[in-house]
């Protein structure tokens, strides 16, 4: 067991990630099948390695893990061999959020200021691009018009998935489907999830930890250059706001598979810590300091340096113990991206934080 303690600077101001860390290629072709990632555990007491099938011992009974059931959309339409479109979000009002870039993981820089604004899409459709999205923000996202059918059917017959240089080859939709999938809408897969297996679920549910679903539609990444998210739509169902409560009444540990659910929850949860059903758009950007009353716990991937995400996890954990976590999992080989390994954070208990709310 690793102790707590200090490193030089901070994950949230940067680390150098050397590239053979970054996982090419999904865990069922490296191992065995999709659990077969390691998992580290940060927390309290320090820091612990382990396989990820472990999780179900790692935990106690009476916890709750929330997962998100977004699925995947074949989100990247190549155009010609200078431009793809990579689908993020859909808008009320017939609207689209989308990003031009350079086939196959190319910069999106090359089409930051000034991307072509009127784009004929494979099957003779026209696509406007109209505005940055956010309005007045400067952004590699475009708020656009397009005349196709229903998006869905259209990425369905023309899409693929979204793909970064990172991975050494082209990998079916259903190799970026989380096990929890079941309402299409996300752009890139919501990857804290993708461990998970038939055999992991019935462990936990052996083991008297519960399972409990929401939504939120994630856009296209941001690890380039380190922006903020977006607004996302999402759902958390009464049931689910139920067992949250419930769990936390009972004196158990909630823990958020992926900083999606993190973001949703924190959207639905008031002052006092109590969780409530809602459906919205969150535009929450969550920084160390902030007070995080929905979750004792985190399950995510491996963030690239100075992503945003990495300012959440600080929430969670502190940067002092997440410092000591990214140390480790660099001297200790583990794999990041959304093919990696896993990293799970654990809080003492439920407690009203102290720091700037995020919620309701």
């Amino acid at each position: 067991m690793t102790t707590v303690g200090s490193m030089a600077g901070s994950v949230t101001t940067g680390f150098d990630l050397p590239p053979e860390l970054g996982a090419s290629s999904p865990a069922e072709v490296r191992g065995r099948s999709r659990d077969d990632v390691r998992l580290m555990v940060a927390g309290p007491s320090g820091i612990t390695h382990h396989h990820f099938t472990q999780v179900a011992e790692i935990l106690s009974p009476g916890d709750l893990l929330v997962v998100n059931n977004s699925a995947t959309l074949a989100a990247s339409v190549v155009v010609n061999d200078r431009l793809a479109i990579h689908f993020s979000t859909r808008l009320p009002g017939g609207l689209v959020v989308v990003e031009p870039r350079v086939p196959e993981g190319g910069s999106s820089n090359q089409f930051r200021d000034e991307p072509p604004r009127q784009v004929e899409m494979p099957g003779g459709f026209l696509m406007e691009l109209l505005a940055p999205f956010p309005v007045g923000r400067p952004s590699r996202l475009w708020a656009a018009v397009f005349d196709g059918p229903d998006l869905f059917d259209y990425l369905a017959r023309h899409g693929r998935p979204i793909r970064y240089s990172h991975v050494d080859g082209h990998y079916p939709l259903r190799t970026y489907q989380t096990i929890f999938a079941q309402e299409p809408g996300s752009a890139e897969m919501p990857s804290a999830g993708r461990p998970f297996s038939g055999a992991v679920l019935a462990r936990l549910a052996a083991c008297g930890v519960g399972v409990a679903p929401l939504t939120l539609h994630t856009g296209v990444s941001s690890i380039e250059s380190g922006e903020p998210p977006y607004p996302e739509w999402y759902s958390v169902p009464a049931e689910t706001a139920r067992a949250i409560n419930r769990t936390h009444e009972d004196g158990g540990r909630v823990v958020a598979v992926g900083t999606t659910v993190v973001r949703a929850l924190e959207s639905v949860t008031d002052r006092h810590g109590v969780v409530h059903a809602g459906s919205s758009w969150t535009d929450l950007v969550i920084e160390e300091g902030d007070s995080l009353l929905s979750i004792e716990g985190l399950l995510t991937g491996w963030h690239e340096p100075r992503s945003t995400h990495l300012d959440l996890l600080a929430a969670v954990a502190g940067s002092g113990l997440l410092d000591v976590a990214y140390q480790s999992a660099l001297e200790e080989r583990y794999l990041w991206h959304e093919f990696g390994d896993s990293l799970l954070i654990l809080r003492s208990a439920h407690a009203a934080g102290e720091g700037r709310r995020v919620g309701l």
